[in-house]
């Protein structure tokens, strides 16, 4: 079944190509994206991880339309969002892209009910009255808020308000859906309801939907999830096709090959085999095996598996 636009689910939607972001701060300049990678397929619900500096937050607001990169590209359903006119990511931001921020002050007005906060974005959108009040209530009792429609947001716990929040990125009819950090202020309860929100949002909608964490356990949860590190696309964790999610076996896990042939190896492999700045890189027996050059190798038998090299990547 094709989407509203034409595209096949599982096409790609977002595509991201040597991604460079410099801030410049007093004297001082900052580089947030080294010439990062990353595809989104549509209908993919899937995270973004990495520590805070990484570059996850760049990404997100580059995706969104909400910044610029400082070199790269990114076109996000056909549009290219570093070519794009002001009255075009106007358009993008109010249509395209919807988004759930961490804190909840950011999402909602609190001196409205949840219906009357859901009904705001569809105001700019000349939403008509009956339809916007009909919308309000089908996105609500879609995030399971049916019966807490009409209350203010004092009235509310942190969870749901942050269904509210999901609700109010949805008002528009958005294809893509952006959440920073949507589980940072509740409890593991609490966050595995707003999962599961997402979830069914994602399955019977088709839409697709970012989710940008600190939280590694989020593989969990999505089908698959790509770490950032100095920058750049490191590693990525895909969910196995018909695996269960309380199996913490039914994830493979890869490190990223860019065009140009680099990889990140994962830091816990580095410091476990004493390599810092240069190691030895070999085919053997249709694997590529990296291992510490003389220089790194710690001490022990050349037998050892440091000295072998522990991280193999199988070659084609």
């Amino acid at each position: 079944m094709t989407n509203r636009d034409g595209a096949l689910p599982g096409d790609p939607y977002a595509i991201c190509d040597n991604l460079v972001k410099i801030y410049k701060v007093a004297d001082l300049e900052v580089v947030a994206l080294q010439g990062l990678d990353l595809v989104v397929n549509r209908g993919e619900f899937m995270a973004i991880i990495g520590n805070s500096g990484s570059g996850k937050s760049s990404l997100l607001n580059i995706l969104g339309g909400l910044d610029s990169p400082s070199a790269g590209s990114c076109i996000v359903g056909g549009m290219d969002l570093v070519k794009a006119s002001e009255s075009d990511l106007v358009f993008y931001k109010r249509y395209k892209v919807g988004f759930i921020w961490q804190q909840s002050a950011r999402n909602l007005i609190p001196y409205l009910t949840a219906f009357e906060n859901v009904q705001a974005p569809m105001l700019f959108a000349n939403i008509l009255g009956q339809s916007r009040k009909k919308r309000a209530e089908q996105l609500l009792e879609a995030v399971g808020l049916q019966d807490r429609m009409h209350h203010k947001l004092a009235q509310l716990s942190g969870g749901q308000q942050q269904r509210v929040a999901i609700a109010i990125a949805l008002a528009n009819d958005p294809d893509l859906l952006l959440a920073d950090e949507p589980t940072g202020e509740v409890d593991n309860e609490t966050a595995a309801q707003i999962y599961d929100a997402l979830r069914k949002l994602n399955r019977e909608r088709g839409l697709t939907i970012v989710i940008v964490s600190h939280d590694r356990n989020i593989a969990q949860r999505v089908d698959r999830v790509v770490a950032i590190r100095d920058g750049r696309t490191s590693t990525e964790t895909v969910r196995r096709v018909g695996a269960e999610e309380a199996d913490q076996t039914t994830h493979d896990e890869f490190v990223i090959v860019d065009d140009t042939g680099r990889l990140q190896i994962p830091e816990e492999y580095l410091e476990q085999l004493g390599i810092s700045e240069r190691a030895i890189v070999e085919v053997e027996d249709g694997r590529v095996v990296i291992k510490p050059s003389n220089g790194d190798a710690r001490p022990g038998s050349d037998d050892s598996p440091a000295n072998r090299g522990l991280f193999r990547r199988r070659a084609g």
